[in-house]
């Protein structure tokens, strides 16, 4: 009787708990899909900042490096989106994404110079916009299940790089008014997605003192940023835009564990 009993016990236990698990499964899967999206936007701004660091030889070794790594890795991104996603509308984003990226893939491998590198800001900025497009998308479909939060952190690393894009653009020739316009719209949300994740609740001390290094890290390099038009110092932007990004990249992986935990 006490045997019959247990297994009774056990079959209810696993019946029970049997809902849970796809529901926590598909939160983690959610939010790990609109961290590897939101990483698109970043690599989007990545490819077009080494094009023109590489075409202008400032440390060329390394953003050659950067830039096949960047492509390398969008390529890699994409096709993990293609194989998850199901809905028709976001399936209609990634085509075009994956239109654009052929494009432009092609052209930040060709020969530097002005014409080009005015087409690889436009496609640079196409390919943010839709992929932007498809983070809010998941995001959307997720409903409450995926934070916000991971949106917001992963925004953090696009943005850093967009800000170096745009600086070594000025630098390099694109001495126009919406350059400047860009870079200081990139500036202002970045600084605004800072003081957001920074006064996150659920923060634990790792995130916070990631964040901390973030701070000091833009504190010091920011000031360059808004006085653009007084001449440059490419080096120091891309090692300190580089050096955000990776800190941000480790806390968005942090937030996209801390919905998971929640999750289950």
């Amino acid at each position: 009787m006490y045997v019959f009993t247990l297994r009774i016990v056990v079959l209810l236990a696993v019946v029970m708990t049997m809902p849970f698990l796809p529901h926590a499964q598909a939160d983690e899967n959610m939010s790990e899909l609109v961290n590897k999206s939101g990483m698109q936007r970043m690599l989007s701004q990545r490819i077009a900042k080494a094009y023109f660091y590489l075409g202008n030889d400032i440390s060329a070794r390394e953003t050659k490096l950067q830039l096949n790594m960047a492509i390398e890795r969008f390529k890699k991104n994409h096709a993990l989106l293609k194989e998850k996603v199901q809905d028709s509308e976001t399936k209609d984003l990634l085509s075009f994404v994956e239109e654009t990226l052929s494009e432009y893939s092609d052209l930040v491998n060709k020969p530097y110079s002005q014409e080009n590198a005015a087409r690889v800001l436009a496609l640079s900025d196409t390919l943010l916009e839709v992929c932007h497009s498809v983070v809010l998308n998941l995001e959307d479909q997720s409903g409450e299940h995926v934070d916000h939060i991971v949106n917001i952190s992963g925004k953090q690393r696009m943005l850093s790089q967009r800000v170096a894009k745009f600086y070594i653009a000025y630098q390099t020739g694109f001495r126009d008014e919406d350059t400047v316009h860009k870079l200081n719209n990139a500036v202002e949300e970045f600084e605004t997605g800072l003081k957001e994740l920074m006064s996150e609740g659920r923060n634990d001390r790792e995130i916070n003192d990631l964040l901390v290094k973030v701070e000091k890290e833009w504190e010091r390099i920011s000031p360059f940023f808004l006085k653009v038009r007084e001449g440059g110092l490419p080096i120091m932007v891309l090692t300190a835009t580089d050096e955000i990004t990776k800190l941000a990249d480790r806390i968005t992986s942090l937030y996209v564990e801390t919905v998971g935990k929640e999750g289950r």
